[in-house]
């Protein structure tokens, strides 16, 4: 994949203070695959009910699915060539789309350093380019991953998100040792596939946003702070002046504990994970 640079602007506006944006070189400009995309009905964080479960969310840029085949497993020993690197906007990463040697075409997560004209596949005896599907069995320890599998057959579903990756710190029976980006190490079994190589699109971390508008565009509506509103409203309501919020922990909206409050409770893939991400 081509080179990524941030550039950021030289303001002739307030509005343009500090704003940066990814330059894509290398990404493709034109409409996506007809045949690889639906209608993504908006819900603006509303449930069945038509409550908002979901806060600040809303508004936004229509925008069309991709549908990305995670797994490739429908393909398992065919080559297929890489036709289009395009921006996703459902995601942070970019995606791919390539074609088969039967014709059929597919859209999957772009790896950092394939371009169009590269060749991936999907198999057991794949060689470790970037790109590449393999079982964890015939991945060497140490190499970076993306896109695993955490059931063996389902498709991936761990390390997807720009700029991430895992890697395999041991095998040990039937299962490999995965060091996830969070610093997570799980137990994953030997026959599921991942994707060889780091995700696409590292300096989606290091964009400056600057201004609301490209915020509200993204779908995302304004956060108030509970402190600003009135008891009613939120736990952390009230007072006079600066005040604090006046509880010995934060509490949601809805007076469930917040910010740092272990939610994960006694589940059977306990016994899968070896040591727990590190808390930031």
């Amino acid at each position: 994949m081509a080179e990524k640079t941030i550039r950021v602007v030289r303001p002739t506006t307030s509005g343009q203070r500090r704003l940066s944006y990814i330059v894509r070189d290398g990404i493709s400009k034109g409409a996506p695959e007809k045949s690889l995309v639906v209608s993504l009905r908006k819900h603006a964080g509303r449930d069945k009910t038509g409550r908002i479960s979901v806060r600040h969310r809303g508004g936004g840029m229509k925008r069309k699915y991709r549908l990305v085949d995670f797994s490739g497993l429908g393909t398992l020993g065919q080559s297929a060539t890489v036709e289009l690197l395009e921006y996703d906007p459902n995601r942070t990463a970019y995606i791919a789309l390539i074609r088969f040697e039967n014709g059929r075409k597919a859209y999957i997560l772009a790896s950092d350093g394939i371009r169009v004209g590269t060749t991936i596949k999907t198999d057991t005896s794949a060689p470790l380019n970037p790109g590449n599907r393999l079982p964890l069995s015939a991945i060497p320890t140490g190499t970076p991953i993306h896109n695993i599998e955490l059931t063996p057959g389902h498709g991936g579903q761990l390390v997807r998100s720009a700029g991430t990756n895992a890697s395999i710190l041991a095998k040990e029976g039937t299962y490999a040792h995965v060091r996830l980006p969070s610093g997570e190490v799980r137990m994953i079994h030997l026959t599921a596939f991942a994707t060889i190589g780091e995700v696409s699109n590292s300096a989606h971390s290091t964009v400056r946003y600057a201004k609301a508008g490209r915020i509200r565009l993204m779908g995302r509506r304004p956060q108030v702070r509970g402190k600003a509103m009135n008891p009613v409203d939120h736990p952390h309501g009230g007072g006079e002046g600066q005040s604090s919020i006046g509880l010995k922990h934060p509490k949601t909206p809805t007076g469930k504990p917040a910010l740092g409050y272990r939610t994960r409770r006694k589940k059977l893939t306990d016994r899968f994970i070896i040591r727990r991400r590190i808390n930031k």
